[in-house]
């Protein structure tokens, strides 16, 4: 349960609808979703996050899809519910298939379990890996 509850955009400051415009206009849509709706309570918070995102996930060399799809492996791992429905359904949207998500969570699964275990038995580096 939140100790807050969203800030709608007509309840919002200048500041945060600044931003709340931005978004919109940037993802071409209407509303902004409940993740930005509870960081408006620290609109220095909403602003540097969205700053980041935007920038983060703006065109590259990575394509949307993949930018999407490597989020929502950091999102299951990490348990943010929230982030697995949202970037879960960007990456499906960048054209995601039910193929890929099940290969996805294969690999994802495999290096949380791989990761665990040289790190349990504390594997050193080798020195082919370092060059």
């Amino acid at each position: 349960m939140s100790a807050h509850s969203p800030i709608e955009y007509r309840d919002a400051n200048a500041k945060v609808r600044a931003v709340f415009d931005d978004i919109k206009r940037t993802r071409q849509v209407e509303e902004v979703n409940n993740f930005w709706k509870y960081l408006a309570h620290d609109a220095a918070t909403l602003q540097r996050t969205w700053e980041s995102v935007k920038e983060v996930m703006a065109p590259g060399t990575l394509d949307a899809r993949t930018k999407e799809m490597i989020y929502l492996a950091v999102s299951v791992t990490n348990g943010c519910a929230y982030c697995i429905a949202s970037h879960g359904a960007a990456a499906r949207k960048a054209g995601m298939t039910e193929e890929m998500f099940g290969e996805l969570m294969a690999i994802v699964g495999m290096a949380n379990e791989t990761n665990r275990l040289a790190n349990g038995y504390r594997v050193p580096i080798d020195d082919a890996f370092e060059r």
